[in-house]
């Protein structure tokens, strides 16, 4: 059986939801990480001017205390400042301050404060909190799970850009969740996180190649986007490609390797 990027088949939803908690973890791992060259006379002069209000001066003390750069690491102390600086409407401070509700750091665990966070800042258009409140919706922490909500917060981000979002659309449109299921939507949406150079999207947008869902059905297609995926270090496109090389002729495998070096060094611009 061809392989789901690691989301397992099609039909099987437990395996979509557990992967997708783990990739909701990793996601909200992502805290802007400060320059190195911050050092203790920096952290003097940014306390003072947060102590007189600065906003930025706030947001960068909790990046500071976050990274351990010119001050002892402190969870507690980057909550703090990232605290003052989001009430000032700060969105990278209020993503910040979400993440931290959510992995329960320098705060009791809180995914519906995290929730509160990540929509204060994605309703001024921060993506990745638009990504991340889109995941709270799609796994129902923080706020009851709905899958229309989800698709609705993935779509902004993926407006903007952001190829996590992009691949979770495409994925919602695959499997008919929280929009009418529609391939050629997935391919689309697929698509722009494969051109972003996503391994999982490549994957997913092979399969639809192997299958002929949503795009005319293409062996060769199929191999390009999964070789790709596997020069990414994708095991899913490994035990893809085992399989469709079964079911080409040596001239397909050729057109295929060609299609995919092209791709390749395009950066992911020229697959087709």
């Amino acid at each position: 059986m061809l392989r789901l990027s690691n989301f397992g088949d099609k039909k099987v939803q437990t395996n979509y939801y557990l992967r997708m908690k783990r990739f909701l973890a990793s996601v909200l791992l992502m805290l802007w990480v400060f320059p190195a060259f911050a050092d203790e006379a920096f952290f003097q002069e940014q306390l003072l001017e947060a102590n007189l209000g600065n906003a930025k001066a706030q947001f960068n003390l909790g990046l500071l205390h976050a990274n351990g750069e010119g001050v002892p690491e402190n969870d507690a102390m980057a909550f703090f400042w990232y605290r003052k600086a989001a009430n000032q409407g700060v969105p990278e401070a209020q993503v910040n301050l979400g993440n931290m509700y959510y992995r329960g750091e320098g705060i009791p665990q809180n995914y519906k404060e995290a929730a509160n966070w990540y929509r204060k800042a994605a309703n001024q258009g921060s993506a990745r909190a638009q990504l991340n409140l889109g995941l709270l919706y799609d796994n129902g922490e923080g706020v009851p799970e709905n899958n229309a909500e989800a698709a609705a917060w993935y779509r902004k981000a993926a407006n903007q850009g952001s190829a996590k979002a992009q691949f979770n659309l495409g994925l919602l449109y695959a499997n008919g969740e929280g929009v009418p299921e529609n391939d050629a939507e997935a391919v689309r949406w697929y698509r722009k996180a494969a051109n972003q150079g996503s391994a999982r999207a490549q994957v997913n947008l092979g399969l639809l190649y192997d299958n002929g869902e949503g795009v005319p059905e293409n062996d060769v297609k199929a191999y390009s986007w999964w070789s790709v995926a596997k020069a990414q270090g994708d095991e899913d496109a490994t035990i893809n490609l085992d399989i469709v090389k079964k079911e080409m002729t040596k001239e397909q495998i050729a057109k295929g390797q060609v299609l995919a070096t092209k791709c390749w060094e395009s950066e992911f611009q020229d697959c087709d």
